[in-house]
């Protein structure tokens, strides 16, 4: 019985490390936003900015839901590439929003090709904000 006990407690702490990284690193990354002079984060605006559709300079309009869907919790498809983006929300995938340096790489890359430059540190707080809560 002891050792079933055990077992349990440890199969339970197990599964909440990923739960503990993703509150670790987004708030060290919401904290880090701060300092660079953002406000109060909204996932409210983050949602929003994620569905606002931006002109390119190719005369096409983007948005992060053109390529990972208007759902987070769903797998996105990348519009040029046509490959699996799998969910963004961490309720279904476990691993997003772990890892500082893939979070600030894919801001780069992401806000670059879909609003044409870098994000502020405000839409990346509230972008990081709505995105956490899925």
């Amino acid at each position: 019985m002891r050792d079933a006990c055990r077992n349990w407690i440890l199969i339970g702490v197990v599964m909440l490390v990923p739960v503990a990284t993703l509150a670790d690193t987004t708030d060290q990354a919401l904290a880090d936003y701060r300092a660079q002079g953002a406000g109060t984060f909204d996932g409210d605006a983050g949602r929003r900015l994620w569905n606002t559709e931006q002109s390119t300079a190719d005369r096409t309009t983007r948005s992060c839901v053109s390529c990972h869907g208007a759902d987070p919790t769903r797998p996105g498809r990348h519009v040029r590439t046509d490959e699996t983006i799998k969910p963004m929300a961490p309720s279904i995938n476990p691993k997003r929003l772990t890892e500082r340096r893939e979070i600030e790489k894919w801001f780069l890359r992401n806000c670059k090709w879909t609003f044409g430059r870098e994000c502020s540190a405000q839409e990346k707080g509230d972008i990081l904000s709505y995105l956490r809560r899925q």
